[in-house]
């Protein structure tokens, strides 16, 4: 079972467990859903008790498995009616068809077409048992269909919420390429036109070995520097970066700067825009605090993932700008495309912080 798994069914436990106690309370027997006139022809006993259970405890897993939790729901409600009991814990019906409405991804029509069915069953049952009025069938049945339809608008609200997210995800995206592209063609014109100068001006420098050398070598020193952003650039472009951040980490390590990585929770998604905000955030402490100490602190939330990036201002380097570079401005509207926040900016004690609040969901 996996974590976030695991924390729905705890959310959905007490629920499920309280419901549970109060049907069992005798005070509350003869107090639920009263289809037909029937008076139990045994006391409530063991019998009840696992009725009781049936019909109320599968509201634990209401949203992992929403069908089998509506099917155990209605298997106990059936015997809470056709024994007579009457408990409370009939409300539990009306709470996993309202689940199963927003939860159930498969067989969505099936699942209402066996409810129904089992509707009439139970119907047709009490009937031959107890006397069952058709007006307050017609209520009974209406009334769970509108539990149904309430579930259903629910999950309809869920999906267009995440095709928004959706939506967000691909401008952000469009946004970071359309980025990209402008500073692979700044890098690409800046080295290429430097390279073009000078490897001119050697033409003429045939006669002077020394300062033929060095114009080579400066055309030689442009080319790797080329080399060297044009694969800064491009590695943001892969589409398998999201998930390295341990070996952004180390890399950065290699590269002198001392980085410590503190995670805290399980991931749960943005891990694209995660690297990219630890990405943008250690090349500038590379650049503007160069060998100072740095931290990478995320964390992990079930609605949302928090990331600081600091140095401490021991390193060497030019001073970076209050309101941080172009990588910096482009993250900013990415996360608040994402719905997130975003910040950056010099410590007061020294050094440079970048934080980013990334909702769950916004995977890119």
């Amino acid at each position: 079972m996996s974590p976030r798994r695991l924390d729905v069914t705890v959310r959905d436990l007490p629920l499920a467990v309280s419901l549970t106690a109060i049907a069992l309370v005798p005070a509350w027997h003869q107090h639920g859903t009263r289809l037909a006139d029937l008076v139990p022809e045994r006391p409530f006993g063991l019998v009840g008790v696992l009725v009781v259970a049936v019909e109320c405890l599968p509201l634990a897993v209401r949203r992992r498995w929403p069908t089998a939790a509506l099917a155990l729901v209605f298997a106990g409600f059936t015997f809470d009616q056709l024994l007579g009991y009457h408990t409370v814990g009939g409300t539990a019906l009306a709470v996993a068809l309202v689940s199963a409405g927003a939860h159930a991804q498969r067989r969505r029509r099936a699942t209402m077409v066996a409810a129904s069915a089992g509707f009439a069953v139970l119907m047709a049952a009490l009937d031959r048992i107890g006397r069952v009025g058709a007006a307050d069938v017609v209520l009974f049945y209406v009334s769970l269909a509108a539990f149904w339809g309430i579930g259903s608008a629910l999950r309809v609200n869920r999906l267009a919420e995440t095709e928004r997210t959706r939506h967000a995800e691909e401008a952000a995206r469009a946004a970071e390429r359309t980025r990209i592209a402008r500073e692979l063609h700044d890098v690409v014109t800046h080295h290429v036109t430097a390279m073009v100068v000078q490897t001119e001006a050697a033409r003429y420098l045939t006669a002077a070995p020394d300062r033929l050398d060095e114009t080579l070598a400066a055309v030689s020193d442009t080319g790797r520097q080329a080399i060297t952003d044009l694969r800064h650039l491009l590695d943001v472009l892969n589409p398998g970066h999201g998930g390295e951040l341990r070996a952004l980490v180390e890399q950065t390590r290699r590269a002198g700067q001392p980085v410590e990585l503190l995670e805290q929770g399980t991931p749960g998604g943005a891990e694209a825009t995660i690297y990219r905000v630890a990405q943008e955030a250690l090349t500038n402490a590379l650049k503007y605090d160069h060998g100072a100490r740095t931290t990478v602190a995320v964390r992990y939330g079930p609605e949302e993932v928090d990331v600081r990036v600091s140095t401490d201002g021991s390193g060497v380097g030019t001073t970076a700008p209050a309101g941080g570079g172009r990588g910096l401005r482009g993250l900013h509207d990415r996360v608040g495309t994402l719905g997130g926040d975003f910040a950056a900016g010099p410590e007061p004690g020294g050094g440079f912080v970048v934080t980013a609040r990334i909702p769950v969901g916004a995977t890119s």
